[in-house]
């Protein structure tokens, strides 16, 4: 799990392909003096596991679906990438719960100032509408963002000047492709109402079409009461 607080960029050094699949080799702009070889790292809001690394490098493997799903295919060497480091227990959630599971790409629109900040616009499959909400949260690249306002497939996000300086959204352009994760919580309830929730199973009775069978000696004899 991840916050979707970018702790700083890292520059993709060497790209090989493996037909559908791809190995990165990726050198971040922050030691990695407590790096562990399995240990996640979200790149542009990707979770990979992190293969073998040295105090300035890292290698990690991005599988055909992968590939599939994010712009992870399409970096070139030498692209910035967002970079996070799994969140642990007890730490500030300062962003919001990030899985590093995108979900879809989201295209940007437009690209304005709003004062100091920088207000962008995002289309996105209709899909997805459902998990969008305003003043919901969002990541894109794996930056953990505030909703301000959406529609159907679209989505309005305010990016603040500190964001501007620490991550990739700085080399965003009308037309670029971002990785879109919309918000966890809102997946499971969306799913809910989209099953609907199972019935509570109780004996049936010759009589149940008409008395109730959730009775106080039901109740009891469950320690309800």
């Amino acid at each position: 799990m991840f916050t979707g607080l970018i702790q700083a960029t890292g520059r993709i050094a060497a790209t090989v392909a493996h037909g559908d699949e791809r190995h990165f080799t990726i050198m971040p702009d922050f030691a990695l003096d407590d790096v562990i070889d399995g240990e996640s790292i979200a790149v542009n809001g990707t979770c990979l596991s992190v293969e073998k690394h040295g105090r300035d490098y890292f290698t990690a493997y991005a599988s055909g679906e992968t590939i599939h799903r994010t712009t992870l295919g399409t970096l070139p060497q030498g692209t910035i990438v967002n970079l996070e480091r799994a969140m642990r227990v007890g730490d500030r959630l300062g962003g919001h719960i990030v899985a590093g599971h995108v979900d879809c790409l989201a295209k940007v629109e437009s690209v304005d100032k709003a004062g100091l900040s920088l207000a962008c616009r995002f289309s996105f499959p209709r899909d997805f509408a459902g998990e969008v909400i305003p003043k919901g949260s969002v990541a894109l690249d794996g930056i953990s963002l505030t909703i301000n306002t959406c529609g159907d497939d679209w989505l309005s996000v305010n990016i603040i000047p500190d964001t501007q300086m620490r991550t990739s959204m700085r080399y965003w352009k009308p037309g670029a492709l971002v990785n879109m994760e919309t918000d966890v919580l809102g997946k499971y309830v969306r799913r809910c109402l989209t099953l609907g929730t199972a019935p509570l199973s109780f004996p049936a009775t010759e009589e149940s079409s008409t008395k109730p069978t959730i009775t106080r000696e039901f109740l009891l004899e469950r320690g309800f009461l």
